[in-house]
């Protein structure tokens, strides 16, 4: 009887020794994961880092550098839409397909032609009737950092670079959240202190693990609004929001809205006067009809407080609105796509614009003390990747892994990629160690 509770405590102790044991593999294991992250992410996090901060001061920079072309000197007499629509279209290479409406009596107006990145902006003056300047959006300095913070400037390649990137950056900061989450409430401290004082090492790792931790939500925010515009997973998620009807519904661009095409057309004027009347807060623009059935299209930008961002569908020869939607007509998805895409830009208030530029700050320097963390603590002759415990971490990790490589398909290629390149080197290994063991016999 003594004999048996004394093997039931021994298989006990076994038991607990064990797990303790996959517990600080798993441990481990996720340690040397966070290291990976941080060892293919690092170079591009300073690139992405920088490049955005510089493309949030786009307004501040841009804004005095071509003035001249957007303000002009309040005339007596004003030009009707319809003319300078005129004036654009003999001096504009390419077709007119909307106007911008001013939003102060010393602004040009301002033509539009093209799309994203061949979007090109013909300004006129309403009172003279002078062509002020062109913006061709390509030709802007913004527009080239935009270009090395979205794809390096290597076009596509670039884009699955930086969307591999932000992959890892993404599996980076779930996998530091894990190793520095308090684990014992004495534990609390060490994510409100920094050790100024203490040794660099040490002042290192404070800052890595302070500032990584207070940092970690606002930076998957970020990322998950720079996701959309990635070739991979942008495209995928394009894919689910067609196949799950939660995109831009069909007439938001007047897709499906024809005019009734009888009689003259209303002047633009027309048009303009019956925007204005609406009250719509933040940038108004009006789509050109483009066939003789389309239709007059009114938008608004206001990144602030989207709701109240609507399409309107103005009939070219009654002047009577066809459609009227509202954000709300507008798929869950989109709206939560252009929500994470404007906090990426900065772009829901000076609030939101300052946490991005605070974070940004933040992520060169939490990654700048762990790389010298790392090299003030590593030996000069190791430079291996840290190698986990003998005892495999839980099952369920690597489910997890799985599952992350799925939902962020250019992450889960890299891994087989890592893990086909371990393997081979094991199997050198092997291959090497029974050669010398052949040799000696």
């Amino acid at each position: 009887m003594e004999e048996n509770k004394i093997m039931q405590a021994s298989r006990l102790s076994a038991g607990l020794s064990i797990l303790s044991d996959m517990k600080k593999s798993s441990y481990n294991w996720i340690w040397k994961w966070h290291f990976i992250s941080g060892l293919v992410s690092f170079p591009i996090i300073f690139v992405l880092a920088i490049t955005g901060i510089i493309y949030l001061f786009k307004d501040q920079y841009e804004k005095p550098r071509y003035a001249s072309i957007r303000e002009v000197e309040i005339g007596v007499d004003r030009l009707s839409y319809d003319e300078q629509w005129l004036i654009a279209q003999d001096h504009s290479n390419e077709p007119i397909s909307s106007i911008v409406l001013p939003l102060k009596k010393n602004q040009a107006t301002e033509f539009i032609s093209g799309r994203f990145s061949g979007k090109s902006s013909l300004f006129v003056d309403p009172y003279s009737g002078k062509v002020t300047g062109t913006l061709a959006a390509r030709e802007t300095d913004m527009f080239k950092v935009r270009k090395l913070h979205g794809e390096l400037l290597m076009g596509s390649f670039g884009t699955k670079i930086v969307e591999l990137i932000g992959s890892w950056l993404i599996v980076l900061i779930m996998s530091g959240l894990f190793l520095f989450f308090p684990r014992r409430k004495k534990d609390w401290i060490k994510l409100f202190r920094i050790r100024l004082t203490a040794s660099r090492p040490v002042l290192f790792r404070d800052l890595h693990q302070v500032g990584g931790f207070w940092f970690s939500i606002v930076l998957l925010l970020i990322l998950s609004g720079g996701m959309p515009w990635t070739d991979v997973w942008g495209d995928g998620f394009k894919w689910i929001q067609k196949q799950t009807g939660t995109g831009y519904p069909i007439a938001w661009n007047g897709v499906g809205i024809n005019s009734i095409n009888s009689g003259e057309r209303i002047a633009l004027d027309q048009v303009v006067d019956y925007a204005e009347s609406l009250a719509l807060p933040g940038e108004v623009s009006i789509t050109f009809p483009k066939s003789p059935s389309g239709v007059f299209s009114v938008h608004n930008i206001f990144y602030r407080d989207q709701s109240q961002q609507v399409a309107v569908h103005v009939d070219p020869y009654s002047g009577k609105p066809l459609a009227y939607l509202e954000w709300k007509d507008v798929g869950i998805l989109m709206r939560g796509r252009m929500w994470a895409m404007a906090f990426h830009q900065g772009q829901l208030g000076i609030w939101n614009w300052m946490l991005v530029l605070v974070t940004a700050i933040g992520l060169l320097v939490l990654s700048g003390a762990a790389v010298s963390s790392y090299f003030l603590r590593k030996n000069s002759e190791d430079w291996s990747v840290p190698q986990t415990a003998s005892i495999p971490a839980a099952p369920g990790w690597y489910a997890l892994i799985i599952l992350i490589g799925m939902l962020l398909p250019l992450f889960g290629l890299s891994i087989i990629f890592i893990w086909g390149i371990s393997a081979l080197r094991r199997k050198g290994v092997e291959l090497i160690q029974n050669k010398r063991l052949l040799d000696r016999t």
